[in-house]
């Protein structure tokens, strides 16, 4: 079922996913009520996901100066009955108009910080390297992935599946609030990570109860082509 009323259309392109099991215990608190931590294979991950934000419009218009640019975030992930949806615990943008509408609107934690990008296809094997920056001088995080060349549509019940294919998002308000808003966009293609890995001062953005997370590779990882998005108006479960 779509909810009524579209908020953002864009185009998210280039999705770095880097994916470490954690315990369930570290992300308890941050469940929103009405919901339950998910997991795969018996494992609770934590991803941190950099991306393109492209040809974005809110409610159908296009704001000047603001329809391209980076967004990273830190985010797992929850169920509500049959729905399968994220939490974030931090979003980071580098415009610092967008970052407060998504506040306003959403209630999601998002922060303005200075981002850079980049993103190289090899044409003579077919691999990609992508590489999201966030953040200045001591405080600069930076996440790249080295990939295989064969990009493929996850298989169902498989853990790309799991980390890549949550159309719902939702957003603790309070202990007794909880938005829930839908996200719709086909199913990406992927390719595996033949190398990945982050680097920098995560204590800064995450705080020092995530920061350990980053010291060691993540568990998986893979690069999501994208496509057209659709982000709806949320609505209250609790």
């Amino acid at each position: 079922m779509i909810q009524p009323g579209r908020f953002l259309t864009a185009e998210w392109n280039h999705l770095l996913m880097l994916n470490y099991a954690v315990n369930p215990d570290l992300l308890a608190s941050y469940v929103p009520a009405g919901t339950e931590l998910d997991s795969f294979d018996g494992n609770t991950f934590l991803s941190l996901v950099a991306f393109e934000f492209n040809q974005t419009r809110v409610l159908g218009v296009a704001v000047p100066f603001h329809r391209s640019f980076e967004e990273v975030n830190l985010r797992f992930y929850v169920r509500r009955g049959e729905r399968r949806g994220v939490v974030f615990i931090r979003e980071l943008v580098p415009k610092f108009a967008v970052a407060a509408l998504a506040r306003a609107v959403f209630g999601e934690n998002y922060l303005s910080v200075p981002m850079r990008h980049r993103v190289e296809a090899d044409a003579n094997n077919g691999t990609v390297r992508a590489e999201y920056s966030w953040g200045l001088g001591v405080n600069r995080c930076v996440a790249w992935i080295e990939t295989y060349a064969d990009s493929y549509v996850p298989q169902q019940n498989s853990l790309a599946q799991f980390i890549a294919e949550h159309y719902w998002g939702y957003t603790w308000r309070s202990n007794k609030e909880t938005l829930e808003y839908q996200v719709q966009h086909p199913q990406w293609r992927v390719r595996e990570g033949k190398r990945a890995e982050f680097s920098g001062n995560a204590a800064r953005f995450y705080g020092d109860n995530f920061a350990y997370v980053f010291e060691q590779p993540p568990q998986s990882a893979f690069l999501a082509e994208g496509s057209p998005v659709t982000v709806f108006k949320g609505a209250r479960i609790v």
